[in-house]
């Protein structure tokens, strides 16, 4: 099969058993972004998962339906056609998916809002750093300030170019993710992801300047309360210098 959309086929046999070996699957509804050859999908449904699956590319979206003709007629896997970052997802508790590197971030805060158990996320190896960089540290950003709110995250393993067709020009990491709920409060879901986004827009200036600047993302009239009522020790930070209960004091000002 030939890669579309920023794709690259796992041929590694080792690495996708690994992969859908890191957590259960048998009786769980798994959704597989970007299956691509089926690889993965294969090795999912001979582990006892349902597996739904959401692919860009119609040529692939055929072939795939060719290859499992049986399980789709069983009712054990389905084929959508579409983008994952934007159409219906089909239902879901788990995810397990090679991402393509173009869309990691939009599906990455989709799922998020979207809610899961778990999800076994292949990335651009850095991608998958800044994912894991802690809350008050430099190479803290919105990607890890977001995550690290609603989930546990940790890196599972790297794989080299070697393990796809084409080849990337870059490692690839593996990530877990475990939904729980935020360690600090949070009143308003919505508010707090355009806080962290008004933020981290332009991350080197301080707090007060970046709030200053959030026209079109945040209420200009919250957004002078929040001025006036946050401590100046916050107002003079820089974003990367918060951490996730800085970001939750914030959003929760009413």
């Amino acid at each position: 099969m030939k890669a579309h959309h920023d794709q690259h086929f796992l041929i590694d046999a080792k690495a996708r058993d690994r992969i859908a070996d890191i957590v259960p699957v048998k009786g769980k509804i798994v959704l597989e972004i970007g299956p691509g050859n089926g690889a993965l999908t294969e090795a999912l449904l001979s582990r006892g998962a349902t597996v739904n699956t959401v692919e860009l590319d119609r040529d692939l979206c055929a072939q795939l339906e060719e290859s499992f003709s049986e399980e789709i007629a069983a009712g054990r896997l389905t084929v959508t056609h579409g983008d994952a970052s934007r159409c219906i997802l089909p239902p879901f508790s788990i995810v397990v998916s090679n991402l393509p590197y173009s869309v990691s971030s939009k599906i990455t805060f989709r799922l998020l809002d979207t809610g899961f158990e778990t999800a076994v996320l292949m990335y651009q190896s850095e991608f998958a750093d800044r994912m894991v960089a802690p809350a008050g540290t430099k190479d803290c950003g919105r990607l890890s300030i977001m995550v690290q709110t609603y989930a546990a995250v940790r890196q599972c393993f790297m794989l080299s170019p070697n393990c796809f067709s084409p080849k990337p020009q870059v490692h690839s990491t593996v990530v877990c993710l475990r939904t729980r709920p935020p360690i600090f409060p949070i009143c308003d879901r919505k508010r707090y992801a355009d806080v962290v986004r008004a933020l981290f827009v332009h991350r080197r200036k301080t707090v007060r300047n970046c709030l200053k600047g959030s026209k079109g993302l945040l209420d200009p009239v919250w957004t002078s309360r929040i001025l006036s009522a946050l401590p100046e020790e916050i107002l003079k930070s820089r974003p990367e210098e918060l951490y996730l209960e800085d970001f939750a004091t914030i959003a929760n000002i009413s």
